[in-house]
């Protein structure tokens, strides 16, 4: 089963719109505390990395502390309840991604939370493809490296992600379905330890998104051998896409979006979008993301909303396709 046209339909969705009523925006009066954006995985990965960017820059436009708080567990999902069950005045945000907003809510029942009711958009903030690595040991140098290895020996090759249901525990499961394989998934408790264990060799490949391991990367310290995304990556134009390289129409990212919990005055939701997408199109923003392997994608709440209810739909096809049981 394939993620048809990620990207494009993402910006398509999100291009309905960019902004409500300048004069809400401009006049709603946001608490007057620290605001806090939570993040449901470990620091140093792609969530956690997009969410120090906006803190920064939302610090910096309103003119009052904005900090990050990481809560790792049940694929975000520890954080996504906190969320939806703060205050509803805009001082608890949430950096919301397809793992914690469209699967993890499939697989983690026992949370028993629709995010599509349980959260307002505020707005998309960036988009990371996702890249194939290994160790600079490793054999594998190409797709169809990989795919021969699995082949030859089923069940005895190891993909790791930062935990079930996470995008890259999704993508390799689309690629175990695409290409006819069977692998062992390994569930870490965010995506930096599997990270530091691939450099340290524990197991045999991983989809990492890119903004995580561009640095390793680059230092030659992870091979890169593919991206996930429909078009090569602009931060490695030199490697090819898993669809090009061996699997047509293989296409899978990682989308990163600012949420607030559903009941958030419209005019709060009015302000926070618009000093987001203000932020966004500062040329020092967008070259951070840029940098980091990932675009800045601003949105309009009502757009990303309708998303969101979009990718819920479409990951549970994914879900019931590869078959993965419910977790704890």
């Amino acid at each position: 089963m394939n993620t048809n046209g990620l990207a494009t339909s993402i910006v398509a969705a999100l291009a309905l719109g960019l902004a409500l009523p300048q004069v809400s925006a401009q006049t709603a009066r946001l608490p007057d505390r620290p605001i806090k954006i939570l993040v449901g995985f470990a620091a140093g990965g792609g969530t956690d990395v997009a969410a120090r960017i906006l803190a920064q820059k939302l610090a910096e436009s309103l003119g009052q502390s904005v900090l990050v708080e990481n809560r790792p567990g049940a694929s975000g999902m520890i954080a996504v309840e906190a969320v939806a069950k703060s205050p509803p005045d805009g001082a608890t945000l949430m950096v919301g991604t397809q793992t914690t907003l469209a699967v993890a809510p499939a697989l983690y029942r026992k949370f028993a939370l629709d995010p599509s009711k349980e959260f307002a958009g505020v707005s998309m903030a960036g988009i990371s493809p996702l890249v194939l690595v290994v160790h600079p040991s490793s054999p594998a140098h190409s797709v169809a490296d990989i795919v021969a290895m699995a082949k030859a020996k089923p069940g005895a090759i190891n993909f790791a992600s930062g935990g079930v249901g996470t995008t890259p525990h999704m993508a390799g499961e689309l690629f175990a379905l695409e290409a006819g394989l069977k692998m062992v998934h390994v569930a870490y408790r965010g995506e930096a330890p599997a990270i530091n264990d691939l450099l340290g060799g524990q197991f045999h490949f991983m989809f990492a998104n890119l903004s995580a391991v561009i640095g390793n990367v680059q230092a030659g310290t992870l091979r890169a051998i593919a991206v996930t995304s429909a078009k090569r990556a602009a931060a490695i134009p030199e490697i090819p896409t898993v669809a090009e390289a061996a699997i047509p129409g293989f296409e899978a990212a990682t989308w990163f979006a600012l949420v607030a919990p559903a009941a958030t005055p419209r005019d709060i939701v009015a302000r926070l979008n618009a000093e987001v997408q203000r932020l966004l199109a500062q040329p020092d923003t967008q070259k951070r993301f840029a940098d980091l392997g990932m675009t800045s994608e601003g949105s309009a709440p009502e757009a990303l909303d309708a998303y969101i209810r979009s990718e819920i739909a479409k990951w549970s096809k994914v879900i019931k396709a590869a078959a993965i049981p419910p977790a704890d």
